[in-house]
């Protein structure tokens, strides 16, 4: 199962588990759209490539609550 991290990795930005526009790669590596998009969908970390995060709502969500541990370090 994901872990859904609840942030951007480069930036800090928060990525909320119900909303679209997170993007992970097979790490689950996790970046905002606006970084992935200047990473030009490459990892930073791995090198794979960054696809579009699945979105987790309702009883899903409910049931498997996100990650609360932030990735994002200055």
């Amino acid at each position: 199962m994901l872990a859904m991290h609840p942030d951007c990795e480069r930036c800090g930005a928060d990525l909320s588990a119900a909303v679209s526009g997170a993007f992970i790669c097979s790490f689950e590596c996790t970046f905002c759209a606006s970084c992935a998009e200047k990473l030009d969908d490459r990892c930073p970390n791995c090198g794979g490539e960054l696809m579009d995060r699945p979105t987790r709502t309702g009883d899903a969500l409910e049931n498997y609550p996100a990650s609360t541990t932030r990735k994002f370090t200055r």
